[in-house]
């Protein structure tokens, strides 16, 4: 079956739909039906999806209404006009009650019937007050959603120690769960969570594109505590060199340690 991976603004999750007679290619905007409204969104990705990746799916995979005209990308931009003030005035408003909230991004439903409004903060937030107001203001659907610090990034933008765009902005969209065990893997949790951090203050997203890489090399690596042989003798595995393919052997005299070469 072809669909397509359609985002509807950076912080949300991406989602598949299918499309029949449409030509789209990444970068295309597109009117689509979901559970809670009529969405614009942007193509990200084609994929073909067999039956096994259907069975996968949370939910029944819909189909794209239409690809968007001119009438509709124009309807998209007096929505983001609009922005500016009522991401200010929600401001205001928590503010007004005093909340421990960061505003990041106001999203707005294609068919008007909803305003998403998404926030960080830490732990959980009673903010019932702050939507009685914003119902009345707007008299819209009103929904209050909290993202991720990673997420905040993602619309903001920046640069990393690399000196290129962030990946989680420009291509890499689906992280994962980054976590400290891959800086154990790829043998740099020595260098401590100020150089392992990116910009957001979260452990490195680049962690986790290059996971696949280090498991590939580990696994063809002797474990640690695992006897072998050497050119020199018998000895014990007692470390790694994940990307060189190679392992520190503990000899058996229990002075003398080398470095063995498992794969060329």
């Amino acid at each position: 079956m072809k669909a397509v991976e359609i985002q509807f603004h950076p912080w949300d999750k991406i989602y598949n739909f299918t499309f029949d007679d449409l030509e789209l290619v990444v970068g295309d905007y597109v009117i689509v039906d979901t559970k809670i409204g009529t969405e614009i969104g942007r193509v990200v990705k084609s994929v073909e999806l067999d039956e096994a990746a259907l069975a996968q799916l949370p939910e029944q995979i819909k189909p794209i209404t239409r690809k968007a005209t001119k009438e509709d990308l124009e309807h998209a931009l007096e929505q983001k006009k609009s922005k500016s003030k009522v991401f200010n005035e929600c401001r205001a408003l928590i503010k007004k009650h005093n909340l421990p909230i960061k505003l990041v991004d106001v999203h707005f439903a294609f068919d008007d019937s909803r305003i998403t409004f998404a926030f960080i903060a830490e732990g959980r937030v009673d903010f019932r007050d702050l939507l009685k107001d914003l119902n009345k203001n707007y008299k819209k659907n009103i929904r209050l959603q909290q993202i991720g610090i990673r997420d905040e990034i993602k619309i903001s933008g920046d640069i990393g120690c690399c000196g290129r765009s962030l990946c989680c902005q420009s291509f890499y969209k689906e992280l994962g769960n980054v976590t400290s065990d891959l800086a154990e893997l790829q043998q740099v949790s020595h260098r401590g969570s100020e150089r392992l951090s990116g910009v957001c203050g979260r452990l490195k997203c680049c962690l986790t594109y290059e996971k696949a890489v280090y498991e590939d090399c580990a696994e063809k690596l002797p474990m640690v505590g695992d006897t072998i042989r050497t050119p020199n003798g018998k000895g014990e595995v007692i470390g790694w060199h994940v990307l060189k393919k190679s392992v520190d052997v503990l000899l058996d005299d229990r002075e003398t340690i080398v470095e063995v070469q498992i794969e060329k």
